[in-house]
């Protein structure tokens, strides 16, 4: 296979289904060696009865790619270790990470219990954390021994991440979390040859089948809008060597849309230049509020 990832190693969190296996198979078309994580677990994070990186590894392999399984759990310190190494061992090499690994526990907050908060960070926000922070040492480490790798992350958010989702607050943090997490790492990464982005998709998956049940009817003409393999070809653009110059960046894909976000920024603002009393304080909001854009709504709301 030859493509814009030919000879890139490519590390797939979360890659046995959905998104993760779309990005996997797309990768591994445009010539990456692809390293397939999956901990093979439920919707809900429980284990579940097969693993199926494997399976992805079989069929990239079948199409004459290159791919091998990790199954650890990147929300561990030695499991994201093991999965930098994996690719190292395997092909000597890493050049890029997708972080995708992620379930959910939705509930509204009054009912939100505390596991189910932790869990959902801990894969989420903490599993980011975790493989980010392996591949940037090793990146690091290439960097001061001469070797300046031209190396990528692609994060993965959610609209619930930059807009909310009623019933998702644990979701919603998590993937909020991940924004800011992507804008800290390509500031600090830059100086080491490496790009940091992340993207916000739509796509039916096992995590939004009930989310966007209402578009599950047959595609017109011929085109699937929540088909997870739309959101691939960004994603492998944003891996690839040709995505020079473009870090810190927040992109939406859903269908054959994409749209970059534009995050929190400095709006209308006043200066007494003196302490407010509350009174004065309430007045200067109602009057500021006047002068702004009305916030997107939260999703479900």
């Amino acid at each position: 296979m030859s493509g814009i990832c030919e000879r890139r190693v490519v590390v797939v969190t979360g890659a046995g289904r959905g998104l993760g296996r779309a990005h996997a198979l797309a990768f591994a078309a445009e010539g990456a060696r692809v390293v397939v994580n999956d901990l093979g677990v439920g919707l809900d994070g429980t284990p579940a009865a097969d693993s199926p990186a494997g399976r992805i590894v079989h069929e990239i392999r079948a199409a004459g790619g290159e791919a091998v399984a990790h199954g650890g759990d990147i929300a561990t310190s030695e499991g994201a270790a093991s999965l930098v190494a994996t690719a190292l061992e395997t092909y000597g090499r890493l050049d890029t990470l997708v972080n995708n690994a992620g379930f959910l526990r939705d509930r509204m907050l009054v009912n939100l219990g505390e596991d189910d908060w932790d869990a959902v960070v801990r894969v989420h926000l903490k599993g980011h954390f975790l493989t980010l922070k392996h591949s940037a040492a090793h990146w690091r480490a290439e960097a001061k021994a001469g070797r300046p790798p031209v190396a990528r992350v692609v994060n993965t958010s959610s609209g619930a991440g930059l807009l909310g989702s009623v019933g998702q607050g644990n979701y919603s943090a998590a993937k909020a979390g991940i924004v800011a997490l992507t804008l800290v790492a390509a500031a600090e990464l830059a100086r080491y040859g490496v790009q940091v982005n992340a993207i916000a998709p739509a796509a039916r998956t096992r995590m939004t089948e009930r989310t966007f049940a209402a578009t599950m009817a047959a595609p017109e003409n011929g085109f699937d809008t929540m088909a997870p393999g739309n959101v691939s070809p960004l994603v492998v653009w944003l891996g690839s060597a040709a995505s020079e110059g473009v870090t810190g960046r927040v992109f939406e894909a859903e269908g054959g849309r994409i749209t970059v976000m534009e995050g929190w920024r400095p709006g209308p603002t006043l200066d007494k230049a003196a302490r407010w009393s509350a009174g004065e304080a309430g007045e200067a909001v109602r009057k500021l509020l006047t002068e702004t854009t009305v916030p997107g709504v939260v999703y479900g709301a």
